[in-house]
Parts: structure tokens; sequence; C-alpha cells
């Protein structure tokens, strides 16, 4: 890469060239003008990891902890250095812009891409998400800030109407971009794919221009989500830099007789091109050649960061009778759905092929000194497990072969196209290309071989975008080809999970054969769903058995064993993107399995982990309760960690967990209804809401226990004198001494609220979070704390008729929390009434 003369380049583009420069090429790269030295960019997602280019097959990646378990941290110098190893997945992958992080508003608990959103709260959610980006920039690679506005649901979300009122939308929606911006102006923004008050984001031109370019002085380079581009003419003029992905639906030669007919000035789509070329300059220092191979780093450093971020995001809800840690030197027994599988991350695009994963099973083996047992307890799977890992190829190598063809099954003359081997059972095509297929319509036959180490009856499932047949020795137990059924899989694309069962016998070797024919080969009703190229597969198998028998089982286990612990929640097929949560419940039959053992035992300790909160009707029987969220390639160890106390818990909830689901403030209002969706809540969400009506929810926004204790004392608030008018270095220092008052070294978070003034021009919360702050220490260590605020941001609020941030003159109320119910207040005072707009 070389870098370019701006402006000259543009007077040297055709009409073509420019209008092809707004667009992406494939999936994940933009256009490149060979003539003029242009070279075209790699994107990648996303959130909690670098995939590269590829969904189908790709190269492993590094998978960090999700952004709640991240947000859970609390911890800015932990995210910083997670962006830094995220920017070097980036080169890593030849990917010159990392798309992420997700800094969306959790407004409700079944938000099906929750998971990758740091909070409910724009103060933290928004000064992670910053030190994170800086963290990513700082390597060369672009960040982008994602989505772009109020992009809070899955349900119909290309359609739906988010109408939220301007003060919800600036202190609630917009809030987390905002301060994101301020410690880092990421050089990317990508639109959200729903409307805002009657207009697509990516045409909104209230949104792109005049608050993110005119307000906010931010001049990088806007995106479309995929396939979120609506129109030609309105979503240039908005400001939407480029279409992705390719190839255009809506700029090619529609974009060129827009301009040629005047309507789309030339000079707007100049502007367009020109946030182009400044990010091909912003990221041509990476030096990464147009078609960098993808490469996996692995190194033994990034694993030690993913393992202390693993640790460090786990929060102890609950440790009566200090029942943690455990001890390495008594057995333990482990139950439960989520043990042996490592729900490391959420589904959909934030989803990659891990370098390696670690379950809570391998973690609790690798660090106990005694003997260690397992019971199943329930199973939690929403379809049935993957059989590939469990099936071998002719020659015996694990998994099977995938065989691609341009004619079907019943075609008395098939020529091979290709041939893979793959392991896991489960594939999407959108970015699978070989130059021998003829279209989009293939066809694809999986072979392998099982031998059941057990006799019973087996059942086998088959979801696909397309056609699928499942056939043992030759045998047809699932047809999925006619009559299908529209289900959540595959970003909402798929069908739902057909089924067949055969009985096996034991150690006899079965033939498995998986036909399937590529998305045009459905005959479901795809209107107003968007299907991503040829499809996807997905065929899994178990045997049956009865959940009482399996809770049985565990329960008898575990009346007289020495310690246990139960691993359960949720995975990617229940939180996924394309689809929310339709209740907040645990998978069918976990919470009776979970009751009933802990009757059994009352000293088991429950682990969970979902990226959103979850009901837990029976949270008084249990004296130990860890959250720890979808954990990434280190979950397993992480986990342990805390078990063991080789890691002193200090993560605080970025969440409010409700008591039910008819709690939370969006419950009336989820889910888009005629195409539109109403923010009824307004700015109360989250703890705002249940603070407001007194409500006190099952665990509270920033709740979390630690192993050891810690006194707060000496508060003492600061200010420098107010200007004539409102500046940025009107700073409000609050100090105060912290100290580890327990036996353990441990970590404490600060939390400072502040609180508006008795008399107020409008109804607000009765706290809020402007500022915190992680301190390690040592058992008797005591340090002295400060927590920076600035004024205005600390006690602003947004004025609809002036169409301004106002700082209101009076007396605000500071409250410092962390572990434990000890509280400091203070207060200082605002002299006069000012009003402001911008960063």
């Amino acid at each position: 890469m070389t870098r370019l003369d701006v402006e000259k380049t543009i007077e040297e583009l055709t009409l073509g060239e420019k209008v092809a420069l707004t667009a992406g090429v494939d999936f994940w790269h933009t256009a490149a003008i060979d003539r003029l030295n242009i070279p075209a960019l790699r994107m990648s997602d996303g959130p909690n990891g670098v995939r590269g280019t590829r969904f189908f097959n790709g190269i492993p990646a590094a998978c960090f902890p999700c952004a709640t378990a991240l947000g859970a941290t609390w911890d800015t110098q932990l995210l910083h250095e997670i962006g830094q190893l995220m920017g070097e997945e980036s080169i890593a992958k030849g990917a010159h812009i990392v798309l992420g992080p997700t800094i969306n508003i959790q407004r409700s608990p079944l938000g099906g891409r929750g998971f990758e959103s740091f909070a409910e709260d724009g103060v933290l959610s928004g000064t992670l998400a910053g030190n994170f980006c800086k963290g990513i920039q700082e390597k060369g690679v672009a960040a982008t800030l994602k989505h772009f506005v109020c992009n809070d649901q899955e349900h119909e979300r290309m359609a739906v109407n988010s109408i939220v009122t301007m003060r919800a939308l600036r202190e609630i929606y917009l809030l987390p971009f905002q301060l994101a911006m301020r410690i880092c102006p990421t050089a990317c923004v990508m639109t959200a794919y729903n409307k805002v008050n009657g207009t697509h984001v990516s045409e909104n031109k209230q949104i792109i221009t005049d608050i993110l370019r005119k307000e906010w002085k931010w001049d990088g380079l806007v995106m479309s989500d995929w396939f979120g581009t609506y129109t030609t003419s309105d979503a240039i003029e908005a400001g939407l830099d480029l279409e992705m992905p390719g190839k255009t639906r809506w700029r090619g030669s529609a974009l060129a007789h827009a301009v040629s007919s005047n309507k789309v000035p030339e000079f707007v789509l100049d502007d367009r091109v020109r946030n182009i070329l400044n990010l091909i300059n912003w990221v041509e220092p990476l030096g990464i050649p147009g078609g960098a191979p993808e490469k996996a780093l692995n190194r033994p450093q990034d694993q030690a960061l993913l393992r202390r971020a693993a640790a460090e995001s786990v929060v102890l809800m609950k440790n009566e009778d200090n029942l943690l840690p455990l001890s390495k030197d008594k057995s333990i027994l482990v139950i439960g759905p989520n043990a042996k599988i490592a729900a490391y991350c959420g589904g959909g695009s934030a989803s990659l092929d891990p370098y390696y994963t670690v379950s809570p099973y391998d973690g609790v083996a690798a660090k106990t000194n005694a003997d260690i047992q397992f019971s199943q307890g329930v199973y939690s799977h929403k379809e049935l497990p993957l059989i590939g890992p469990l099936l071998k190829t002719a020659d015996d190598k694990p998994g099977f072969t995938f065989r691609v063809y341009n004619e079907p099954p019943s075609s008395p003359s098939r020529t091979l196209v290709d041939e893979l081997h793959l392991l896991r059972s489960t594939g999407f095509l959108m970015d699978y290309i070989n130059p021998k297929i003829n279209s989009l319509t293939y066809y694809i036959d999986m072979e392998g071989y099982f031998t059941p180490s057990e006799s019973g009856i087996y059942d086998f499932g088959v979801t696909v975008v397309g056609t699928g047949r499942l056939l043992i020795d030759d045998e047809l137990v699932v047809d999925n080809t006619k009559n299908q059924r529209q289900g959540s899989a595959f970003f909402g694309t798929a069908t739902v999970e057909e089924r067949g069962s055969k009985h096996l016998n034991a150690n006899q070797t079965y033939k498995v054969v998986f036909e399937f024919g590529t998305a045009p080969t459905s005959d479901l009703d795809t209107r107003g769903i968007v299907v991503f190229g040829p499809g996807g597969f997905r065929f899994g198998a178990a045997r049956q058995t009865t959940q009482e028998d399996l809770i049985s089982a565990a329960v008898t286990q575990a009346r007289t064993a020495d310690q246990v612990v139960i691993f359960a929640g949720l995975t990617s097929e229940w939180e996924t993107e394309g689809h929310d949560r339709e209740h907040m419940d645990l998978p069918p039959g976990t919470d009776d399995m979970i009751s009933r053992v802990l009757d059994a035992n009352p000293n088991t300790v429950v682990v969970l982990q979902s990226g959103t909160p979850v009901t837990m009707p029976w949270i008084h029987q249990t004296k130990a309760l860890l959250h720890a969220w979808f954990g990434g390639n280190e979950c397993g160890n992480g986990i342990a960690d805390i078990l063991y106390g080789d890691v002193n818990p200090s993560a605080k909830l970025p969440v409010s967990f409700p008591v039910r689901l008819q709690d939370n403030p969006s419950y009336l209002n989820f889910r888009s209804e005629r195409g539109r969706v109403l923010y009824g809540e307004d700015i109360y969400v989250g703890y705002k809401y249940y603070d407001k009506i007194n409500l006190p929810p099952l665990f509270p926004f920033g709740h979390g226990l630690s192993y050891t204790t810690f006194s707060r004392a000496n508060l003492s608030l600061t200010t420098v004198p107010e200007q004539p008018t409102l500046h940025d270095g009107e700073p409000v220092t609050a100090t105060l001494t912290v100290k580890n008052t327990g036996s353990v070294p441990g970590a404490e978070i600060i939390q400072l609220w502040v609180l508006p003034p008795s008399v107020t021009g409008v109804t607000r919360p009765v706290r809020e979070l402007k500022g915190f702050t992680k301190v390690f220490l040592n058992p008797d260590e005591e340090k002295q704390v400060e927590i920076v605020v600035e004024k205005k941001l600390a006690t602003s609020w947004w004025d609809e008729q002036r169409e301004k941030w106002v700082s209101e003159k009076g007396e605000y109320g500071v409250l410092v929390t962390g572990t434990g119910e000890e509280e400091l207040r203070g207060q200082f005072t605002v002299e006069r009434t000012r009003y402001w707009v911008g960063l």
C-alpha cells in the first residue's frame, strides 16, 4: 500500500470508479482501483474475536470473553490490553478493520445479541469501549463502533421502527458512542439495521450527519451493517460512505444514474469517496498486502491474557458460610449440562472457531488434587449435539468427508467438484467459494462412520438453510426436504430441527450419510428474511434418555459427595444473533435438576453461564453462586481459578438481574409489533427503573462479592471554579481511602454515582453512574483512590425544547459504593445553569 493524495485521486477517478469505491466487492473487501494504486480493504468480525474472512472452515482465532463478561470486569486497563491483542489478531488475519465493539444498550434480558454489548449503562459501556478501541487502534487497525443506534433487539431488526424520545436517545442510547468517541475517535462506525423514529439509520441524516459528523466533529468512515442499506440516493445524501457487503444492491449503475441525473450531486458522492480514501491512508502503515494470507497467533502470552480476562469476569453472586473457595484436596462431583462443553461464545456474527477451548470440567480436573466424578444431571441442548466429532472417516480419521457436486444425488452421472475433511457437522456456506460450482444451487454429500459405545435408541437431527436427508446404513432416518418449518438457527434463516430415531448396537459401526442441497432447493417462504449465500447445515445425534433418570443419578451421587459444583446455563444455541429469547428461563429441566441437587446437598456450588440475565427459582436454596458468562477460549480455566481461589473474584454485574421477566422495564415494549417498537421505559433502563420504583431486582447492577473484605473511608470532593462558559476542564475529583480488611489479596471496584438536585426541571433517575475505578490491594494494604468526572457530563440531561444538554444549577449528591453495603456520601454545587452540545 502507498499513501494516496486524496484530493488528486478524487480528481482522477471516473464516475464509475467513484461509485465502485462506495460498496463492497464481496463479503469482506472493498473495491480496488489498480490504475490509481487504490488498494482493497479487508474487514472482519468483530465483537469477541477476529474470525478472518471465512465463516465456513476458516482459520481458528482467539475467542475473548463475551462483551457482558468484559463489562463485568469494570477494568479499563484490561479492556485496553484486550483491544491491543484484538489488533494483533486482526493483522494476523490480514484485516485492516475490526467490526466491533458492539455498544448497544441492554434494554431487555431477551435480546438475542445482548451478550455482544457491555452493559445496560452508557457510562460503563462507553468508557470500556473507548479503552478497547484505543488498544485496537494503537496497533494501526481501524475499530468500528456499532450498531449506531438503537439496534437493541433481533425481532424484525431490518424492518422495525424504534420509536424513542430524543431525551432517551441522547441520555441512554447515543451516550456510549459519545463517551467512547471522547476516549478514542474510532476510524469507523457501523449503522444499525433498524429505523429510528421512522427513518432507517443508514439513511438518517439527523443521526449520521447532524449528530455524528457536525455535532461530534467526527470525520471517519460510516459503513452499513451487512445488507442494512435500503436506498441509493437517501443513503448517500445522509452520509453512508460504504454499502456492505458486495456485490452492491444499491450503488453500481443505480448510483451512477442518480449522479448523472443530478439526483445526487457529484460533490456529495466525492464526500463519500473522500472518507474511504482517508481510511485507506489511515491503515496504510500496516502494510497489509492485498489477498494477505490468514494466520494464527495463539501465543502463550495471549493465552495468559485470555485466562486472566475469563477469571476477572466471573461474578461471585452469593457465598454464604464462605463455601467458596473449594478445597483442591477434597474429592469433587461435577454435575451439569455446561460442564463438559465449552460455552465459549454466543451465536451469530460474533461466533468463531477458537484455537482451542477449555470446558469447566477440564478446568476443575486440572486443579484438583483429589478424585473427580461427573454426572450429566440434565441435557440442555436446543438442537441435538453435533455428531461430527464422534464420526470417523473411511481411513479412520476423526470427522467426515465433505464432497461437493453440481448435480443432485439422483443424477446418474455426478462430477466431484471439491472434497474436504471436516470435524464439526455444522457449516454456514455464505463465504464458501469454488470456481467449479456452476450456480448457487449445488449439492454436498457428507459421509462418516459412527460406532456407539452404548446400545439404545438414538435420535438424529437435521437443520438446514436448504434441504437435507440423513441416512444410516442407507436407511432414511431424517427427511428435511419438504413441508419445511421456519426456525431460528443461522441468523433466523434455517428450518427447525427435524428429527428421526434408530436403534443402534454398542460397538457396531454404522455408515452415516448426510445429503445436503443448498438454499435454492428449500421450500421455505423467505420473504422478509435475508438468506446469506448458499445456505447452511447442521446435523447431530444423541442417545435417548429421560431427564428423570439423569436427575435422579445426579441427586444420588450428590448426597454423599465431599464437594459438588453444578455447571448450567445457556449456550450459543439459546443466545444468538437473528433471534431473541422468548423467556428468561434456563433450558428445560435445568431448574428442577439444580433444586433437587441442592436439596440433596445444600453445600452445592452453582455456576451459571449466560450472556444475559436468567431466572433462578431455586436461588433461596443455594449458598454459593457464580455467574461466568461466555468466557472465550480459556472459559473453563478462568472459572476454575475462581472456584479454587487462585484468583479472588472482583467482577461486578454490568446488567441488573430481575427476579422475573415481568419486572424488566421493557417488558411491555419489547419485540416489533406491526413494524414498530416503542421505547416506553424512556430513560428508565435497567437500574434507573428499579431505583425509581423501589423494586429490588434479584441481583442489582454493580453487584459482586469477594473472598476478602474492603473498607472505604475519608471521601472528599474537590471542584474548580466554574467558568463563564462550560468547558471540558471543570473536573469533580472524588478522593477516598480504600483498605483490604480481609486475609487474601483482592481487587475492589469503586463506583461513583451522582444524585440530582431536589429541584429540577424534569424527572430524573434517583442516581446515575458517572465514574468508576479498580484497585488491587494486599491484606491490610490501604490506598488513596481518585475518581475524576467532568462536571458537565456528571450533571447534564437532554433538554428537548432547546435541543441541548443542560447542566442545571443546584446541589448534587455523590454516592460512592463498592463491595459490601458501606456507602460514602458527599455533595458539590453547580452555580449556574448552562447549556451545551458536542462531545
